[in-house]
């Protein structure tokens, strides 16, 4: 008994988050897609350990009024720092005294997995919305602790100072390079080219190492022209995330939670109904994917040669394709035997080489549901 295959068989999804990114691209993998993951960016510790446990004895000595929480790993790792150093009950009760306000719901998660409560969350997620709202509330002569994140804009900190109080930064982690800048630097290929179906981001700085990546190594444009097209899915975790691709006049796909479990709902249900090119043939649906095609439920892996050709061909609904034609969509091919050799390897691949027809002197169709093709010259035709 055929396998029911999952609602992304077929689909090549790439992941440019670092931290999380097995929880993402374990949910993919069981929907049925194949993840290519190419961190963009990674998390590191603050670079001198040291220095945080010292930032946090002054915290305790002198205790702030307020103390914003931007990460919920940068908190996380606070206390689990402030823990191995003997000093987490101390912090804990500093804490408790303090008005803590969270970037966001996974900020505020934290906090109270500490044993902590919040005294206010931001809605936007943001911490523009935070400093806004402390600005609101009157800063003068108050002491603010800020924990930073990877990335963390001292204009805000500058802001809450420019209003009278007294500001503090505490770092926890910061981001750093690429784990492997050439696995980024072969997914922006594979983009570009065509064979991701979807591109999923957690993080602005990541995303934005992205468009980085592809600048320093000249493919900037085409790139940005992918994105684009909307050919393929580009796809952010919340609005901050997608900010980078915002300014570029960009639309990513924003889920209405800006939580993983909706992200990965939408990604796969936007896969599922309105990228995929699909045709109706006799041996069943063809759905074409960015690195693989799916012929009644079996996937099955092409090359970019075999691909690009099956991709034509459905895209002519039926109707025959001329090997000049299909010439000019195979990578790298000089003349019309190229042609002829990757439709062998596409019939080999597909497994059903009637799939693909020959028509006499004409060049070469799907095998198609009668509706669907033009069956003017059938005579014309043969299966090989």
């Amino acid at each position: 008994m055929k396998a029911k295959p999952g609602p992304l068989s077929g689909c090549t999804i790439a992941v440019t988050a670092h931290r999380r990114a097995e929880d993402l691209i374990a949910s993919f993998e069981r929907r049925g897609a194949k993840v290519l993951h190419a961190p963009t960016l990674q998390i590191v510790p603050a670079p001198d350990d040291q220095a945080l446990i010292e930032a946090t004895r002054r915290v305790i000595a002198n205790p702030p009024h307020d103390v914003v929480v931007t990460t919920a790993v940068g908190f996380r790792g606070w206390v689990e720092a402030a823990d191995t150093a003997g000093l987490a009950a101390d912090l804990l009760g500093t804490l408790e005294q303090s008005r803590l306000l969270a970037r966001g719901p996974k900020a505020r998660g934290a906090i109270r997995a500490a044993g902590l409560v919040e005294h206010w969350s931001a809605r936007s997620e943001t911490t523009a919305e935070v400093v806004e709202w402390l600005r609101d509330q009157g800063v003068v002569g108050r002491k603010i602790v800020v924990q930073l994140h990877g990335l963390s804009d001292p204009g805000l900190q500058d802001a809450l100072r420019q209003a009278g109080a007294s500001v503090r930064g505490l770092e926890v982690y910061r981001w750093g390079p690429a784990p492997d800048p050439l696995v980024v630097e072969r997914a922006i290929g594979q983009i570009i080219g065509g064979a991701v179906d979807a591109v999923v981001h957690t993080s602005a700085p990541a995303a934005q190492a992205l468009l980085d990546a592809a600048a320093l190594h000249g493919q900037y444009d085409a790139l940005v022209a992918v994105l684009r097209t909307g050919r393929v899915l580009n796809a952010c975790v919340g609005p901050v995330t997608a900010g980078p691709f915002v300014a570029l006049g960009l639309d990513p796909l924003v889920p209405d939670r800006y939580r993983l479990g909706a992200l990965i709902r939408s990604v796969t249900e936007r896969l599922t109904d309105d990228n995929a090119r699909s045709i109706e043939t006799t041996f069943g649906q063809l759905v074409i994917r960015g690195g693989a095609a799916v012929l009644d439920g079996v996937v099955l892996p092409l090359g970019p040669g075999p691909r690009a050709v099956l991709s034509a061909l459905v895209d002519a609904g039926g109707d025959v394709v001329s090997r000049p034609e299909l010439l000019a969509v195979l990578p790298g091919a000089e003349d019309v035997h190229a042609v002829e050799v990757t439709v062998n390897r596409l019939r080999t691949a597909v497994g059903r080489p009637e799939l693909v027809r020959t028509v006499v002197r004409r060049g070469y169709r799907l095998a198609v549901e009668p509706a669907a093709a033009d069956t003017t010259d059938p005579l014309a035709e043969v299966p090989r």
